[in-house]
Parts: C-alpha cells; structure tokens; sequence
C-alpha cells in the first residue's frame, strides 16, 4: 500500500491533468522544450492562459523551466510524465474505439522494447 503522502500526490498530479490543455501543453512538451508563446500558439490558448498552466504544472513537478536570458523554457519533468500521459491517451484510444485489452501480463505495452532480452 502506497503512503498517505505518495497518495496525496498522485492524486494531485491526476487532479491538474484534468484539464485538456494542461494535456496538450504536456503532449507539446513531449515533443520537445518550448516557450509559452509557442506553446500557446501550439495549444490555441492564450500565453497569459498557458503561462498560468504551466506554474501549476511546475508545482506539480509535471514540468520545469529553463531560464535563458527573459525567456523561460519548459519541458516535461521526466520519462514518467510521459509513461502516464502516454497510457493515458492510450487508454482513452481504447475506449474511443472500443478496443480489446491486452493481454494481463502485458502490462505496459505501448513503452515496453519490442525485442526481449536472452533468459
């Protein structure tokens, strides 16, 4: 059983990706550092409106920023900001589409190597 603390912030992680923007700033920053304004431009939102999501996703450890000179760069925090985005818009492609589950051995399939190792 997970702690009280580790619970807490898993829940609060899951709470401010509750949000379709913060999805696609995080999807965007996936791909690669950003800007606000190209992350705005990127998401259709205003800089004002991304900058916002972006200092409650920094405290979420979510994300963080790189300063350079006035502009501020932002990328995603780690690899498991990407294995929780990724299995969750895996899961929701899932249900769009009403696909069958996979196996219950398999049970991170979309970030697995395809080759497996000699035993």
């Amino acid at each position: 059983m997970p702690n009280d603390e580790q619970v807490h912030l898993a829940a609060e992680g899951f709470r401010l990706l509750a949000d379709p923007t913060r999805i696609k700033i995080l999807w965007a920053l996936l791909q690669g550092e950003s800007s606000v304004a190209c992350l705005a431009d990127l998401v259709g939102a205003a800089p004002t409106a991304v900058s916002q999501h972006l200092a409650k996703l920094r405290l979420a450890g979510l994300v963080r920023g790189r300063r350079e000179g006035t502009f501020v760069y932002y990328s995603a925090a780690d690899v498991h900001v990407q294995a929780l985005l990724a299995e969750a818009l895996f899961h929701a492609d899932h249900t769009d589409r009403d696909l069958p589950d996979h196996p219950r051995g398999d049970l991170l399939p979309h970030t697995r190597p395809t080759a497996h190792p000699a035993s």
